[in-house]
């Protein structure tokens, strides 16, 4: 598996639901008993003895596989944590190697970029960051050129140079897989193989933009883009490596279900997979070859995975009554916030909780798909509610946001400015936020043309004088978001809101796959049948900004493949995201570029940022070295140095 974490398509990174985290307070005891827990999901299973030194880990979910490249889950990187370790570790941002002898940089050399020579029917990457083959008319950015302000459209017959990235790593010498057998950069090749095979169910994203990926060594590997590509984030360019010499008699479809793969991984972290008991719990026990067992490395002799459904009550109930030491964030413990934040004051449990990445936000719908054709506000066409910035502005001034943030999220999360949460380093705090200002913005509903006519709020503005629009239609619109109860709640809040500014909205509760539909069975999302709709997404590594370009845009011609769902179309705001997304972390006007695109997205608002989704994790009082970090592959990254109890009253 690349080590970017399945690197996912965007479409699929906007739908990701996040899910919050808890752990529990047991004693410190020289046996635990693992006694059963009533939940719906799990059945109850025989107590199990378990030896001195043990860490309980509650899931709300259990794994359906082991094997990285198998159904990507929270739960399953939750246990691979205690498998796998790194082989780099992504905290705050920043790439720390963690098998590697270093990150490789291009001030140190072991990261290049050179010039070479490119020619018709070469694979390159283009202007837009998408993938074609070399022919006459292809938009390109020449070597050394990093903005779309100077790209080039070739003629098909001038000499033509385009940059390409090589990236080199080196494995430390001491790292060993749990039956003894050394770790090598083949390893990591054959990572690479099977994530390429048409079998594997994976994104190939980066695989695609590949020219080479090869073993220079036992040690060392080499990564090489092909022209054009030249990511900001190639520390990341290194698959995880998987064993070859116990694999290589399966073909990639076999590892899918191979028990050897999907049920007890090879791996060179702190624990080995002892038993897996289906719908109840999975054992694992030290690593006796791991590499940092000189450390005291991990703390426990014993780890324990247990499956007791996403019910949160379930898992809180579990941890108070020393059943389970954390509880992980698969278990929806959202649902039960305000009591969580409450024991932690009262040091009950301790909670962990993080913002972001990902964030809720309502989308505008600008341009319905029924535009496509040309607008007609007199010819059956919804009315143009969106296209006017100045109405966007208003319905945020009349969104009390605040709200949300207090009653939702109980003050633990806050309103998302820009494209990026307060712990990314390209965060600007004076990209502030539009306040809760009803008055601003009824002032701007009344410029553009909608009007309060009888002069009662509870009924809804009509339009009066606007072009296009029939005089006496009714601000009424809808507004779809799931089930999901903070989504609810956050509906009704910001309705009532919005009522009071003479602005109608009807809520349009629907289920997450009806919601999520693709454009060509109708979906309302991708075909681009709404008004107003509120979900999640995830930010990944870089500016979000593509998700409000206009290449985007899902349409029948493209088969409604996009993910700028709200039809939002500004040439000015195509050209600051693709410059942003060019630009070189090293280059002086890197952070200017970013704060441009950042400014120009609050100022347009394409989309309301309601409020970073929370990661929430509880354990018991007495437990150390858990650390949230949001960027984080898991909430379990450090695992082998979680401890509890005597060995942590010093820390």
């Amino acid at each position: 598996m690349s080590i970017r974490f399945h690197s996912k398509s965007v479409l699929y990174t906007l739908l990701t639901v996040i899910f919050l985290l808890t752990a529990c307070d047991t004693p410190a005891a020289t046996e635990i008993s693992l006694p059963a827990v009533t939940a719906t999901s799990a059945p109850t299973a025989t107590p199990t003895l378990l030896p001195k030194r043990t860490l309980v880990i509650c899931l709300g979910q259990e794994p359906t596989t082991l094997y990285p490249y198998g159904s990507a889950s929270r739960n399953m990187w939750s246990v691979l944590e205690a498998i796998y370790d790194g082989p780099f570790d992504v905290r705050q941002y920043t790439v720390h190697p963690v098998i590697l002898e270093k990150s490789p940089s291009l001030s140190d050399g072991d990261a290049t970029i050179q010039p070479v020579m490119v020619k018709a029917g070469d694979e390159v990457v283009n202007a837009s960051g998408g993938l074609e083959y070399l022919t006459s008319g292809s938009r390109v950015l020449p070597a050394g050129c990093y903005s779309p302000d100077c790209a080039v459209n070739w003629d098909g017959s001038s000499l033509l140079q385009m940059d390409q990235m090589s990236v080199t790593f080196k494995l430390r010498a001491d790292i060993n897989w749990s039956d003894g057998e050394p770790l090598t950069a083949d390893d990591s090749v054959y990572s690479f193989q099977l994530s390429s095979d048409p079998a594997t169910p994976v994104s190939r994203y980066t695989n695609e933009r590949t020219a080479s990926y090869e073993a220079l060594d036992d040690l060392t590997v080499r990564w090489i883009g092909k022209p054009g590509y030249i990511p900001h984030r190639y520390q990341t360019h290194f698959w995880l490596p998987l064993p070859r010499h116990a694999w290589q008699h399966l073909s990639a479809a076999d590892l899918l279900t191979a028990p050897e793969s999907s049920q007890k991984p090879l791996g060179w972290g702190p624990y080995i997979v002892e038993e897996w008991v289906a719908r109840d719990h999975i054992t694992l026990r030290k690593n006796p070859s791991y590499f940092r067992a000189s450390e005291g490395l991990p703390k426990f002799d014993t780890l324990v995975f247990r499956f007791l459904g996403e019910p949160a009550d379930n898992n809180i109930a579990a941890l108070l009554a020393g059943e389970c030491d954390i509880v992980d964030q698969t278990a929806m413990l959202e649902q039960q916030l305000e009591s969580i934040l409450e024991m932690n004051r009262d040091k009950k449990l301790k909670a962990y909780v993080g913002q972001g990445p990902e964030w809720e936000q309502i989308t505008f719908g600008i341009r319905p798909a029924s535009y496509d054709d040309g607008y007609s506000g007199w010819g059956g066409d919804r009315p143009d509610f969106f296209g006017d910035v100045r109405m966007r502005q208003a319905f945020v001034y009349c969104m009390d946001r605040q709200r949300v943030i207090d009653r939702v999220t109980f003050n633990a999360s806050s309103i998302p400015v820009g494209l990026t949460p307060p712990s990314h380093p390209y965060f600007f705090a004076e990209v502030a936020p539009l306040p809760y200002d009803p008055e601003a913005g009824m002032r701007l509903l009344d410029e553009v043309g909608w009007r309060d006519t009888d002069g009662d709020p509870a009924t809804p503005r009509q339009a009066i004088g606007i072009p296009g629009i029939p005089d006496g239609t009714p601000l009424e619109v809808s507004y779809a978001t799931t089930l999901a109860t903070a989504r609810i709640q956050t509906a009704e809040f910001l309705i009532e809101s919005l009522k009071g500014c003479g602005i109608k909205v009807n809520l349009k509760r629907m289920e997450t796959g009806e919601l999520y539909a693709p454009g060509t069975s109708g979906g309302i999302l991708f075909g681009r049948k709404f008004d107003l709709a509120q979900f999640g997404w995830e930010s990944g590594e870089q500016l979000p900004c593509l998700q409000y370009t206009s290449n985007q845009i899902p349409t029948a011609e493209n088969y409604w493949i996009g993910i700028n769902i709200g039809g939002y179309n500004n040439p000015a705001f195509d050209a600051a995201c693709q410059a942003a997304l060019s630009a070189r972390p090293e280059a002086s006007d890197y952070a200017e570029r970013q704060m441009a695109v950042q400014r120009l997205f609050a100022e347009e608002l394409p989309a309301v940022p309601l409020y970073y989704r929370l990661k929430l994790a509880i354990s018991r009082k007495d437990l150390c070295g858990l650390e949230m970090d949001v960027t984080a592959r898991s909430l379990l990254w450090n695992l082998e140095n979680i401890d509890y109890g005597e060995n942590c009253l010093a820390q």
